[in-house]
């Protein structure tokens, strides 16, 4: 599963050369290795079209969340879009820093922050949106008419290894 990650700094890794000459070895039969380049890849094509700085993976869909969710915890968010604690924390307060969510204490619990966008914030994820769903069509055209089975498969791989 870790096979191709990135260092962890949010940072992609650079992809593989096509070039055919570079040995992956047992590298090129690994189902995660594969994974973890189509996301890369994925990645990449959507914070190209969408221009935005400091787009990093992950911070499209906690916008998303938080935006369906408004009042959601760190433990809930972090849960929701499948990222430990200590890795939602940094994404959160770097969401703030930017002017794009709101930390305030709970009202269910004083000890916990709530998490709502800012109209900044609400207007990024509107334009990151529009983005997305273009990149989602590019990704149809790729997929074809598997798409369906392509992503039943994905989440009997999530489903498998939770």
């Amino acid at each position: 599963a870790g096979a191709g990650a990135g260092d962890g700094d949010g940072e992609l890794p650079e992809l593989p050369p096509r070039d055919g000459n570079t040995r992956l070895g047992p590298l090129a039969e690994f189902i995660g290795f594969h994974l973890r380049l189509a996301q890369d890849a994925s990645f990449r094509a959507f914070a190209n079209r969408a221009g935005v700085r400091r787009l990093r993976p992950g911070r499209f869909a906690a916008m998303m969340v938080i935006h369906n969710n408004p009042g959601i915890s760190h433990s809930e968010l972090s849960r929701a879009i499948a990222r430990d604690k200590s890795s939602v924390t940094p994404l959160v307060r770097e969401l703030a820093s930017d002017g794009l969510v709101k930390r305030l204490k709970s009202r269910r619990d004083g000890r916990s922050i709530s998490l709502t966008l800012t109209r900044q914030g609400e207007t990024m994820l509107r334009r990151l949106l529009a983005h997305a769903a273009d990149h989602d069509r590019r990704l149809d055209e790729i997929v074809g008419p598997a798409k369906s089975e392509f992503i039943r498969l994905l989440r009997k791989i999530v489903d498998g290894l939770a």
